[in-house]
């Protein structure tokens, strides 16, 4: 069969999959990434023919593939091209879902036939796995393994077609001899046992795409036609959604707005394990920040603030301070988010200072504090994570060795341990006992950087609180930031799983 003909929906082969059973047919059924087609792949497809007599192959979707940025190599038409090339494969068809479970309840093959290196090994791939032969024993069929050679995509990939600079590929070939896979995750596992507090200003990122229907004729407008909006919880909210990714239990305690206050919406973008405590900040709104993003380029056109941004004051104040010193003696570690816009007074930040049992703090500059949020605030913490840009704004420099300026705020400011994002620079970090750490941006794919820093404050404090080497915690770091820039704002947060995946896949 013409190779082009074996490509169809997965709706049709459903039906395909029907007839071919009706008709005595043996039907097997493969599913994965196969991102790189090799001779293992080509091995296994000729073993899983052997087993029946048609052999359907189903792929994961581009957007479902969790393995990093630079995954997949190949886009889903061209690897489902590839595949229906074989001879050995008889049809083809490109996954609806994340998982192959529900592809299993729909076809319902007679054997279902997985990698040799698809094992159980592991806590994460036994309950894939284990979901998998719980689909396939409910359609009455059977699983099987293949047993040949294999190799890894992801390995030939990173060796043979590098999607990184040769600065980079040196940068990870030194850090997978210093650390195995194993360690590193295994400070992930250790980090998943805390249970961290986060405090800080709700922000709801709005995304209005549009089109550009060209100039105004009476004014130098840009005139465009709305096509859709999608919402996101960001803010504390994206930064307790990072975390109870990564950890089984947050707790959350943030302001909402007295007019206008979204609490649905709010507390329906929260992950379950989020415990949430949600105060008031009188005549003001819940704070959003609305983007106006052209459809075809992805570029931001204009961005909309809705604030109140004058400091909390009078019972609201009270009650903040109430709420966090109820809230910090029940936590492991407290992780602040301060976002500039008002929430957090100086009574607030002093309690805080004093009374937490491990302080991380982040202080965002951005258009709505234009540059009245510095760190020396705080006076004193345990970690803080800030943007190169912020630490311009607190040492009024611009321009000089980063090393100098982080220096001079390590001086001044009571804290041991500092992390600097420079976005595709990498990062540095310091620690007043070993000195700095240097590590490239590890992002090959950029689509938005709103809510990078975010999921890097998160996963790096808890990896200092639990004290990982500091060039564990930067590499994981720049993961985590690779893994956000790479889709729209705050979308899909952080996932111990999908971090995971993406690390093992940078360290092979």
């Amino acid at each position: 069969m013409p190779r082009n003909n074996k490509i169809i929906d997965l709706d049709e082969l459903a039906a395909r999959v029907k007839e071919l059973k009706a008709g005595g047919r043996k039907v097997v059924h493969s599913h994965g990434i196969f991102d790189l087609l090799h001779i293992g792949y080509i091995r296994h497809f000729e073993a899983a023919k052997k087993m029946g007599d048609v052999l359907v192959v189903t792929l994961t979707r581009d957007e479902h593939v969790k393995k990093g940025s630079h995954c997949p190599a190949f886009p889903q038409d061209v690897r489902a091209e590839a595949i229906a090339a074989l001879e050995v494969v008889d049809y083809v068809a490109i996954n609806l879902w994340p998982s192959s479970t529900e592809t299993i309840l729909l076809l319902q093959p007679d054997i279902y036939v997985k990698c040799p290196d698809e094992n159980m090994s592991d806590t994460d791939n036994q309950s894939a796995i284990g979901r998998e032969i719980d689909a396939v024993h409910s359609v009455a069929g059977k699983i099987r393994f293949t047993d040949d050679i294999t190799f890894s995509s992801s390995s030939l990939l990173d060796k043979h077609f590098s999607f990184f600079t040769p600065e980079v590929d040196q940068y990870l070939e030194d850090f997978r001899h210093r650390y195995s896979l194993d360690e590193v995750l295994g400070w992930l596992e250790q980090a998943s046992r805390l249970r961290p507090l986060v405090i800080g200003e709700v922000i709801i990122d709005e995304y209005l795409f549009c089109e550009g229907i060209g100039k105004s004729t009476k004014d130098p407008v840009l005139a465009v036609l709305q096509e859709s909006v999608e919402e996101y919880g960001g803010g504390s909210l994206a930064v307790a959604n990072h975390l109870a990714g990564l950890c089984s239990e947050v707790g959350l305690v943030t302001q909402l707005g007295g007019i206008e206050r979204r609490e649905d919406f709010v507390r329906g973008s929260l992950w379950p394990n989020v415990k949430p405590v949600f105060l008031t900040k009188s005549d003001s709104p819940t704070i959003s920040k609305r983007r106006i993003v052209d459809r075809y380029s992805g570029n931001k056109l204009l961005e909309i603030y809705k604030m109140n941004d004058s400091l909390t004051a009078g019972e609201d104040a009270r009650a903040l301070c109430d709420a966090l010193e109820k809230a910090i003696n029940e936590w492991d570690i407290t992780v602040v988010a301060d976002y500039g816009h008002g929430m957090l007074t100086q009574d607030a930040i002093q309690l805080l200072s004093e009374r937490s049992a491990f302080l991380a703090v982040n202080v965002q500059s951005n258009a709505g504090n234009r540059g009245f949020n510095p760190i020396s605030k705080y006076r004193k913490a345990d970690y803080v994570c800030l943007a190169g840009y912020e630490v311009a704004i607190e040492t009024r420099q611009r321009e000089g060795n980063l090393r100098d300026r982080v220096s001079e705020i390590a001086q001044r400011f009571d804290c041991p341990r500092f992390t600097v994002t420079q976005g595709k620079h990498g990062s540095l970090h310091y620690d007043i006992k070993t000195g700095y750490t240097e590590a490239p941006a590890l992002a090959t794919r950029v689509q938005d950087r709103v809510g990078a820093g975010d999921a890097v404050l998160a996963v790096t404090a808890l990896l200092v609180r639990v004290g990982a080497p500091c060039d564990i915690l930067s590499f994981v770091g720049n993961v985590a930031g690779a893994e956000l820039v790479a889709d729209l704002g705050n979308r899909v947060p952080l996932d111990r799983l999908a971090l995971s995946k993406h690390i093992a896949s940078l360290m092979k």
